[in-house]
Formats: structure tokens, C-alpha cells, sequence
């Protein structure tokens, strides 16, 4: 009996709560440390990226309207379904991919906490003179971009992705270029969690390909990036120039030092203002 051929995995995109194949229908070979084909995974396209800011923008307003407490016991489900995954997740990373995965979990589980907080950290009751009434309220701002950074591949992007999501936003994720697989198992725990189709869609591909159509598509009013190159830094903060894009890029950090990576302070570049006067009863 002849030996058995291994089935390689393909990963697909995750678009709008589906798994569709590259329109380009190219793919990139993933190796591991000794150079074993080990997986395939999409190299996404501008029709991609298009295709994911629309599903990202269909849903966006649902999930932004969602009470916070839905909205954080929707992400700790996520994180119970990462948990799940933990060990398939931590054989993805390599070395030291346990300690990567359980730091994930872990800043899930923070950011599903401050869905129902950080509205009375940001906002407030504004003195006025007057028979009035004046809150200022924070509410999501729409559909935000994530490059995520080569390393850690999972921790860097959930550090970028979760407190986007949690604020209300949906998002397209460009995943880590030097190791996407990571990236792509969250795609399935993400499909089986709670989460809606299309709050989060993840692409795999090329930096060179993608950023400029991050940075110039109008659809998405913010961008989150960390460990990009000097010349993408510079193509994203042109491209907010077209449609005022927020754009906050991470140097120099630490993504295993939870000081530096939790708190309401990843949340409020994502989010927007909005003042109510209300006549009081006086």
C-alpha cells in the first residue's frame, strides 16, 4: 500500500461571515521553520478589499446599535472560542505560541469589559448656563482598517482588532505578511463565535499590493497600524488626506506589556462625539 499524501490546507478569505476564494484566485506558500510547504493561504486582491469594506459597512450600523452589554458578551464568546483553539492557534505561532495565544485571549476578555465603560470614561455632562441639560456622547465611527504586524502575528492583530470592534466599528484586517496562518485559524473561531458576518473580515496577502488601497478607499474613516515600513507609514497618512481618515500608527511597542495595550485609550481614536441639549424641568 502506497504511503498517504497529506492533504495542504488552503486557507480561504473570511468576507461578510463567509470563506470565499481570491477573486485572483492566486495563493502564497506558507513554510515553517525548516522550509516544509506547511499551507496555502489567499493573496488577496483591491476587489478583495472592496469586497470586504462593503460586507464591513452593510453590518456595521447593526452592531454598532447592539447594547454594550450584547457587544461584550459577544467578544467573550470570541475568546472562549479562541480558547478552544488554543493549542491549533499556538502550533501556528511557533515558539513561545502558548504564551502568545493566552495573551490574546486575555486582551479579548479586557477589551469585552470596557463595551459598557468607556462611554462614561469618554463622555459627560458639560456645566452650561441655562435652563438645559448638555451630555456629550461617544459613538463608533464606522468602518476602520487594521494592518496588522509581522510579529506577534496574532497578538498584534487582536491588540489592533478587538478595541475597534469594541467600540461598535467593523473592520477589514490586512494580516501579518511573514506568518498569516495564525490570523486565519482566528477567521474560524471568529465564524463560531457570536460575532455578526462582516463585523470582522480578514484578508491575507501582500503589504506592497494592499496598503494603497487601505490608505485611498473612502469607505474606511479610520486606520489602525503597527509594524509597517517607513514608506507605508507615509502612503496611509496621505491617503487620510481624500476623506479625513483617522490614521494611528504603533512604533516601538510592546504588545505583551499590558500597560501599554489595554485601556479606554485604544478605543477613543475610533470613536466620534456627539453633544445633546435637552431642555431641563426647572
Amino acid at each position: 500500500m502506497s504511503e498517504r499524501i497529506p492533504i495542504i490546507k488552503t486557507y480561504k478569505l473570511a468576507i461578510g461571515g463567509k470563506f470565499p476564494r481570491t477573486e485572483s484566485g492566486r495563493t502564497i506558500e506558507v513554510h515553517d521553520s525548516a522550509q516544509n510547504l506547511i499551507a496555502h493561504v489567499c493573496r488577496a486582491s483591491r476587489k478583495d478589499v472592496r469586497n470586504a469594506v462593503e460586507a464591513a459597512s452593510k453590518v456595521q450600523g447593526t452592531w454598532a446599535n447592539a447594547t454594550a452589554y450584547l457587544r461584550g458578551q459577544v467578544l467573550y464568546r470570541l475568546a472562549e472560542m479562541m480558547e478552544g483553539k488554543r493549542l491549533e492557534l499556538a502550533h501556528a505561532i511557533g515558539a513561545g505560541g502558548e504564551r502568545e495565544v493566552d495573551a490574546a485571549i486575555d486582551r479579548v476578555i479586557h477589551f469585552a469589559g470596557w463595551t459598557d465603560k468607556y462611554p462614561q470614561v469618554m463622555g459627560g455632562t458639560n456645566p452650561v448656563a441655562g435652563p438645559y441639560h448638555n451630555f456629550t456622547i461617544p459613538f463608533a465611527m464606522g468602518t476602520v482598517g487594521v494592518i496588522a504586524p509581522d510579529e506577534p502575528a496574532l497578538l498584534g492583530l487582536v491588540s489592533l482588532m478587538v478595541p475597534i470592534i469594541a467600540a461598535g466599528n467593523a473592520c477589514v484586517v490586512l494580516a501579518s505578511e511573514k506568518n498569516p496562518v495564525p490570523t486565519m485559524i482566528l477567521s474560524e473561531a471568529i465564524a463560531t463565535s457570536d460575532l455578526p458576518g462582516g463585523v470582522v473580515n480578514l484578508l491575507s496577502g501582500y503589504r506592497d499590493e494592499l496598503v494603497e488601497h487601505f490608505s485611498l478607499h473612502r469607505e474606511l474613516i479610520g486606520i489602525h497600524a503597527s509594524g509597517v515600513s517607513e514608506a507605508h507609514r507615509t502612503l496611509l497618512r496621505l491617503g487620510s488626506a481624500d476623506n479625513l481618515k483617522r490614521v494611528t500608527i504603533h512604533e516601538d511597542i510592546d504588545f505583551f506589556d499590558d500597560a501599554q495595550c489595554e485601556g479606554p485609550g485604544w478605543m477613543d481614536p475610533f470613536v466620534e462625539f456627539k453633544t445633546i441639549w435637552h431642555p431641563s424641568a426647572v
